[in-house]
């Protein structure tokens, strides 16, 4: 089964994002999909970004170990708000603060948003930062507008229906990835011996 990190990545006082991370796992666990844990971006409270992960002289033991929980992940969903067409400083900080973890790495797309957009807005910008890390972004995407009115404080959506066949839809490509990257893998390492 595989294993899938999803980085909630809002830390801002009454984050609705959260809320869709706690959805996301619920989710895969319920309908045995994954594994799954969130690294929760609220209690990792990383300093500001100095210099990449490999060219730290001296990183913490919290940096490691969020590094090597990426790097294990066989897919990694960014569940992020929009902040004015962008997305959050503490995000882009453990972006930047990785490099190899991300090389072909699938990365489903969460965006959230209080509007009716869904946070789509960043989803372009986010795709573009992700592919000049060598990251696999997943081409299914998952916009939730409305979050607030959408998700409760646990992530059970309003219409749990409706939800799950989107997200069912979503995790579907996003595991086809990770499979697909999976069996890639093997190929090469047939080739090679």
């Amino acid at each position: 089964m595989p294993h899938i990190v999803i980085i909630s990545s809002s830390v801002r006082l009454g984050r609705n994002t959260h809320r869709v991370a706690l959805f996301f796992r619920k989710y895969m666990q319920e309908n045995n999909l994954a594994t799954t844990e969130i690294l929760d971006l609220k209690e990792y409270n990383f300093p500001i970004f100095v210099e990449r992960l490999k060219f730290q002289d001296d990183p913490s033991e919290e940096t490691l170990a969020f590094a090597e929980k990426i790097k294990k992940a066989d897919g990694v969903i960014i569940a992020t708000p929009e902040y004015n067409g962008g997305y959050p400083a503490s995000l882009k900080n453990v972006v930047d603060l990785l490099y190899e973890e991300w090389h072909r790495k699938p990365i489903g797309l969460v965006t959230v948003s209080d509007g009716n957009f869904g946070g789509t807005q960043v989803m372009t910008s986010l795709q573009f930062t992700l592919w000049k890390m060598r990251a696999w972004v997943v081409p299914a995407m998952f916009p939730v507008p409305n979050a607030a009115d959408n998700y409760d404080e646990d992530g059970n959506p309003a219409d749990k229906e409706r939800t799950e066949k989107r997200a069912r839809n979503f995790l579907n490509e996003m595991l086809w990835c990770v499979e697909a990257k999976r069996r890639m893998a093997v190929a090469s390492e047939v080739n090679l011996s």
